[in-house]
């Protein structure tokens, strides 16, 4: 998945909704990030041209949250 990626579209709030699991819910496919049941896995953030908010920490990704 990337930014470019079909039908990755901000929620309402600006908010940018991913799911992690086998399945993606009903409606969220374009969202879905498919994981092995069973098998751990872990999330990487590329940021390529950063602002300096990240630079100095005025800003950071949300936190997983479980649904």
């Amino acid at each position: 998945m990337n930014s470019l990626s079909d039908g990755v579209r901000a929620e309402a709030g600006g908010d940018t909704v991913l799911h992690f699991g086998p399945t993606a819910p009903r409606g969220r496919e374009a969202t879905g990030i498919r994981t092995v049941p069973g098998k751990g896995w872990f999330v990487v953030l590329r940021l390529y041209g950063p602002l300096e908010s990240w630079f100095d920490q005025s800003w950071r990704p949300g936190e997983i949250e479980p649904v």
